[in-house]
């Protein structure tokens, strides 16, 4: 396995990923449980959208922070809606190519993938409509992280810090999870560990 920096701690990884597996594995059979098969429909949809058109548009994008529940009510949005529909596609087909890059590892495509649509208003700080954003784009491959993700890392003792290139960390932690997994989660995809930790850190701050 290849040591991610502030996350997995190095000492005895495997057991640290086992360790987290026995939270994760109920975790997600939880969520499953109770939340709306219908939840992430709108994930799916602009997914499929993506997977034609190679790249997000202003609706996509609009569609994924009430997917969030982001505040549209924010200086960026306006500012990202007076952008041209080209611009904005021209950005985001740009993210897609590279999170969808299969010369790249996982933790270097997110780091790429992040740093393009970082050019966009309201992607410039904070991680959550950029993980959707490029989550819809290879939803196999890219997860989603949010406050709720970081609470349930801390309570794993899994370590992720605010420094730059989180997002890229966060998706090596992931894949380090995913090479150690578990017999049940065979068939397991980064997004379904993410919604593991979605429900692990539910009594943080909503999603």
């Amino acid at each position: 396995m290849t040591k991610t920096v502030d996350s997995i701690p190095p000492q005895e990884p495997a057991a640290v990923c086992n360790r987290a597996w026995e939270a994760l594995l109920p975790a997600r059979a939880s969520y499953l449980s109770d939340v709306s098969p219908h939840y992430d429909e709108v994930l799916w949809e602009i997914a499929q959208r993506t997977e034609r058109a190679d790249s997000l548009g202003k609706s996509d994008i609009a569609a994924l922070v009430v997917w969030k529940r982001l505040s549209a009510q924010t200086r960026w949005v306006s500012q990202l809606m007076s952008l041209p529909e080209t611009q904005v596609r021209a950005v985001t087909a740009r993210a897609v190519t590279a999170v969808r890059d299969s010369t790249l590892s996982r933790s270097e495509a997110a780091r790429a993938g992040r740093a393009i649509v970082w050019e966009l208003p309201g992607f410039r700080s904070g991680d959550a409509l950029a993980s959707a954003v490029l989550t819809a784009a290879a939803p196999t491959r890219m997860a989603v992280y949010d406050r709720r993700v970081q609470h349930a890392l801390n309570t794993l003792g899994l370590t992720l810090t605010r420094a730059p290139g989180r997002y890229g960390r966060y998706m090596q932690l992931l894949g380090d999870l995913l090479d150690h997994r578990q017999r049940h989660a065979d068939d397991w995809t980064a997004r379904d560990i993410d919604t593991a930790l979605f429900w692990i850190g539910k009594d943080s701050s909503a999603r």
